[in-house]
Formats: structure tokens, C-alpha cells, sequence
């Protein structure tokens, strides 16, 4: 009896973990958390910075299959968007710059991104699931949450930009 006890408790340990953790992710209708990453072409990019416009943060791991399929569609994205003055921020999860940097040479994919070796950014957004992109609107305010169920196309993708923008 006393095991069943300790199994009930352990049990319900662990539901409440669960829930308070599922609980900590960003939905839409959240502001941007506070936080700075250095991109690979230098620039700083912080929370403050995306806030200013439209901007979209996208979290990824090169190899995995669903960001391998999400980021040519969004570098197709930047390379429409980015001169239009939406803000980007690419950051990778768990992920060190010669992996990305030798990755994206491979690709042929232009845009800056911040290798990040840890999770600790990452955190501030969601604790599972990648690719995660976050398309926000003027004061940092997220419209749009898009993961790997299903990976979008690069038609949600803009179309969701699109009503963001106008």
C-alpha cells in the first residue's frame, strides 16, 4: 500500500511539472521576451531592437528534417522581407557556429543567424519543438507561431507576414 502511495504522489509530481512547463511558451498575443543574440554578420539583435517593426525570430537545429525544410523557405522570406524593413533573427538551438556556418555554406543560405551552444535563449521562447518561428507586429507583440506541426510552406509564411505588415 505504501508503494502505491509514493508511485500516486511521484505521479502527480511529475503532471504538475509537465503542466508548468507547457505552461512557460509563448502564444500569440505574448510580447517578445527580453533578449540579445550577435548575429553572424555582427549585428546585435535583442527583443528591444525587434520590437521597432515587423520582425520574425525563427529557432532551429540544422539537422533536423522539419528546420532543413523551414529555412530555404526562410531565407525566400528574408530575401523579400528584409529590404522592406522586417527584422530578422535566426537563432540556432544547441547548436556552435562551424556547425551552422559550414551548414548554410552548404545550402547556399545568406542570412544571419546567431549560433547559440546552449538552450538559454531558446528557454525564454519554449521549451520543445523546432523549427519555431515567431512573426510579430510593431512593439514586439507575437501574431503568429508557426513549429513543426506541420513545417509551413513559404506561402503561410508570407501571407501570415502580410497581414502583419499591412
Amino acid at each position: 500500500m505504501k508503494n502505491i502511495w509514493i508511485i500516486i504522489v511521484l505521479g502527480l509530481v511529475l503532471l504538475s511539472c509537465i503542466k508548468e512547463r507547457q505552461g512557460e511558451e509563448l502564444t500569440v498575443g505574448d510580447r517578445l521576451p527580453d533578449f540579445e543574440v550577435v548575429m553572424s554578420d555582427g549585428s546585435v539583435v535583442n527583443d528591444e531592437i525587434l520590437s521597432y517593426g515587423v520582425s520574425v525570430v525563427m529557432f532551429f537545429h540544422t539537422s533536423c528534417p522539419d528546420c532543413q525544410q523551414a529555412l530555404p523557405r526562410m531565407q525566400q522570406i528574408y530575401d523579400e522581407y528584409a529590404s522592406k524593413g522586417v527584422s530578422f533573427a535566426l537563432v540556432s538551438r544547441e547548436e556552435g557556429a562551424e556547425n551552422v556556418d559550414m551548414y548554410f555554406k552548404k545550402k547556399g543560405l545568406k542570412l544571419p543567424y546567431s549560433a547559440q551552444n546552449d538552450r538559454k535563449v531558446y528557454e525564454k521562447f519554449a521549451q520543445t519543438r523546432i523549427p519555431r518561428i515567431y512573426i510579430c507586429e510593431k512593439g514586439g507583440i507575437i501574431r503568429y507561431i508557426f513549429t513543426d506541426d506541420p513545417v509551413p510552406s513559404y506561402d503561410q509564411l508570407k501571407s501570415s507576414l502580410e497581414e502583419v505588415i499591412h
